[in-house]
């Protein structure tokens, strides 16, 4: 991936050919080299759909479906710093770009703490049984304000059934939801997404804007930093 410093000196990379290389067909037959080109060009405009879409349509984007930047932010609920951006960052980045419709807003798991008990991707699969009852981003939340630590044991069957009453949500139902595990096939088409394009640790944020080449922001960055990426998408 390409990187550049922007002039505040934080670092923003260019997902370059959103991807994918092309070398596998530099040996090639030019009409092979033509078809390969078409397949990676797939390839990219279908992660970059991915990308665009909530996980599930009951976990929906906050912010208007109209608007020119999206931001997807990959994370772990068990990450001491994506912790730190929701408590320092995110609201005031809802308050001034996603609540005025200049920007959506999205979450995406990338469970990278995941121990032998699961435990980041037990949050995760949660979040989805709260989405079932209309409660995703209300659990979202939850989970970062209740958050205590990497891999410390906080994320338990009985912690994440706790956090959902504190929303009001239905007890039983959520509790069946989350023994089932219906969910786990979600949180890994999000890991795997992660890994396609290239993702490493947690938060990263993936900022796209039409006709533009995504910006990934590694890391639990200021404020600033979004308003600039956000604002040079408006200004170009």
């Amino acid at each position: 991936m390409t990187v550049a410093l922007v002039a505040s000196g934080i670092i923003v990379a260019g997902v370059a050919a959103l991807f994918l290389s092309s070398s596998a067909t530099s040996n090639s037959s030019l009409s092979e080299a033509g078809a390969g080109t078409q397949n990676i060009d797939k390839r990219a405009q279908d992660i970059r759909t991915m990308l665009l879409s909530p996980t599930t349509e009951n976990a929906p984007a906050l912010g208007s479906d109209s608007a020119k930047v999206t931001i997807v932010e990959f994370g772990d609920y068990q990450c001491t710093w994506c912790h730190r951006w929701h408590e320092s960052t995110k609201e005031t980045l809802l308050a001034n770009y996603v609540e005025t419709g200049k920007a959506r807003f999205l979450f995406k798991d990338f469970p990278i703490n995941d121990l032998s008990d699961r435990a980041s991707s037990l949050a995760a699969e949660a979040s989805y049984c709260a989405a079932d009852q209309g409660k995703y981003w209300e659990y979202h939340d939850e989970l970062y304000t209740n958050w205590n630590g990497e891999n410390t044991g906080w994320v338990t069957k009985a912690s994440l059934n706790a956090f959902a009453a504190n929303v009001g949500i239905e007890g039983d139902a959520f509790s069946e939801c989350l023994d089932s595990g219906r969910h786990s096939e979600l949180v890994r088409q999000n890991y795997n997404l992660a890994v396609a394009v290239g993702l490493g640790a947690t938060p990263s944020f993936i900022v796209l804007y039409e006709g533009e080449t995504p910006k990934l922001l590694r890391g639990a960055h200021p404020y600033s930093t979004f308003q600039q990426v956000i604002d040079e998408a408006y200004a170009s």
